[in-house]
């Protein structure tokens, strides 16, 4: 018996165990959702806002508002587009393409680095010919968004290309001058270009699977404890019949001679 409370505290102590990693990972799963809600909701308010001028988004030492992420900006200047790059690896037209980054002055001599939209590749790897932007005084309308980090893998790229949109890194690339705390994914150009990019789509508002993952690691630490209260009780029956079976028979009652005479002499008066 003791071993076998020993073992059914094994099995108890590995159900809990069990159930911890289903609630860590449940609560990572609501946590995405919360993450996810939010940005729904942030592209909901300012994708669509009003365009409003850069100093509404980005303060005096170029930091984006987290809470202004794509809002609509409107700057008025000139393309640098002999400072021109290729950001790689961007999943557009189910290829990996590269998206053109060129830094566009304003007439307050700020300088924001704009994502004009994608080519795709050619059979070489190579960006596919990109148009260039219009010359002279140009009115833009870009939406906001936040840099990225540089590969942890350390990758690089290219001479003219990127990895990631790593604006301290651009900026020691290309324009000292670059704001880098944010950049604009363009949204439309005035006067327009003889032929265009490859645009950006709005992003989708679906939230995704993580509300109901959460809520299937909170079952499965549930069937967790069912599973091995399971197995506890099929090993309490099976140890009972077990005990049933090598339980000793009650000894058979010997009847004595004279009672066994006396049933013969009956059983022949009968006759």
């Amino acid at each position: 018996m003791r071993q076998r409370l020993l073992r059914w505290s094994g099995y108890l102590v590995v159900a809990i165990l069990f159930a911890i990693a289903c609630a860590f990972l449940s609560n990572w799963q609501f946590s995405r959702n919360d993450q996810k809600a939010t940005e729904i909701a942030l592209v909901e308010r300012n994708y669509d806002a009003k365009p409003v001028a850069l100093d509404d988004v980005v303060d005096a030492e170029g930091r984006l508002d987290a809470q202004r992420e794509w809002h609509p900006v409107q700057l008025r200047g000139e393309y640098l587009a002999d400072q021109q790059l290729y950001v790689r690896n961007r999943p557009h037209g189910g290829t990996s393409a590269f998206e053109v980054l060129v830094p566009f002055r304003q007439e307050d001599g700020r300088v924001l680095l704009i994502d004009r939209g994608w080519v795709p590749p050619r059979e070489d790897s190579s960006p596919a010919s990109t148009p260039a932007p219009p010359s002279g005084t140009v009115t833009v309308v870009v939406r906001m968004q936040p840099g990225e980090q540089l590969p942890a893998s350390g990758r690089s790229a290219p001479k003219g290309q990127v990895p990631t949109i790593s604006l301290p890194a651009i900026a020691d690339q290309v324009n000292p001058d670059l704001i880098t705390g944010g950049y604009g994914l363009l949204a439309s150009e005035k006067p327009a270009p003889a032929k265009a990019l490859g645009g950006f789509e709005k992003p989708a508002e679906d939230p995704g699977p993580h509300l109901s993952y959460a809520i299937q690691w909170i079952l499965f630490a549930v069937m967790g404890f069912i599973f091995i209260g399971y197995v506890i009780r099929t090993e309490r029956i099976k140890a009972k019949e077990e005990a049933g079976e090598r339980a000793p028979r009650p000894p058979r009652r010997r009847r004595d001679r004279d009672a066994d005479d006396e049933d013969a002499l009956l059983d022949a008066a009968s006759r």
